[in-house]
């Protein structure tokens, strides 16, 4: 194998024959709004080896230090806006939009593992900014978008099947606290700062604790089976900013192309399956998918 194209004309070519697109979307999609990668944590969090807290476990072990974690993750999420990427990525939901670089298409979506509800907020923000115009073809496609790992503002019960989402913040006053406990200092991992159970986000229909509503590692994805219906028909799968390492997503760009697709990798740091891909463009996601689709920033 000779090793992935960087030829963006030969992948144009590629895109404008496709008809079934899926785009597998990760953590290196939202960097640029300022959304720290999960793995890396964030600096406050350095310290700590973030995927361990993304547990049941870790949740039942310290649901205090778990839920500190999660706020500060909230915070980032709440001032966070779409980047480049996320609009392009928004606007190629519109049926006519998509015909202009992707004339044979019949499908579309992208198929997210973040939870920061940033790709969900730049279809909002382009619908809103189309004002009246009533044709589907174009409008933005609200179903577009897959959250597998489910959304950062969720709150559910441990208990009972209460869950809604909740942009509140803090979303109790401990929490609050805790960020002027933290106030001035480089790493909550580092530092002790434990919570009462009692004083945690509750569930108002029965009392219990509550917990961050995503999906966290050893829990089912949300979507499973129309995603599985979504990778089996794709015959272009794009993937953006995911290191490809979290299963089941990390499979999905072999089991495209074990069905005849076409794999292509827009990312800023290398992965394990980059020699494996049939394109790499290497690079910021919101400034190489526009070069590369051949999108003008301006018209987004």
């Amino acid at each position: 194998m000779s090793g992935p194209s960087a030829d963006v004309q030969e992948f144009r070519k590629v895109l404008q024959a496709s008809q079934h697109i899926v785009v597998v979307a990760g953590a290196g999609l939202s960097a640029a709004s300022g959304i720290p990668t999960f793995r890396d944590g964030g600096g406050l969090w350095r310290s700590l080896d973030v995927t361990s807290l993304a547990t049941p476990e870790a949740f039942g072990a310290n649901p205090s230090l778990v839920w500190q974690f999660y706020h500060y993750r909230r915070n980032k999420a709440l001032s966070a806006i779409p980047n480049n990427a996320h609009k392009l990525l928004a606007k190629m939901s519109i049926p006519n939009f998509l015909k202009t670089i992707a004339p044979r298409a019949e499908s579309y979506h992208v198929v997210t593992q973040n939870i920061d509800r940033l790709s969900v907020k730049a279809l909002e923000l382009l619908s809103n900014n189309l004002g009246n115009k009533k044709l589907y073809a174009d409008r933005p496609r609200p179903e577009s978008v897959l959250e597998m790992h489910g959304r950062l503002f969720d709150v559910k019960c441990t208990s009972c099947d209460w869950c809604a989402e909740d942009r509140s913040n803090p979303l109790c006053p401990a929490l609050g606290q805790a960020d002027v406990h933290l106030e001035g200092y480089h790493d909550a991992g580092s530092k002790s700062n434990d919570i009462p159970e009692a004083d945690l986000p509750r569930c108002p229909q029965c009392g219990a604790l509550a917990r961050p509503g995503v999906v966290w590692f050893f829990e089912e994805p949300f979507y499973m089976d129309y995603i599985d219906t979504l990778i089996l028909q794709a015959d272009l799968c794009i993937i953006v900013g995911t290191s490809l390492t979290v299963q089941p997503a990390g499979s999905y760009m072999a089991e495209v192309q074990d069905n005849g697709g076409t794999a292509v990798i827009f990312n800023m740091d290398s992965t394990e399956l980059d020699e494996e891909a049939d394109f790499l463009f290497r690079g910021p996601c919101e400034v190489e998918l526009l070069r590369v689709l051949g999108v003008d920033p301006d018209s987004i």
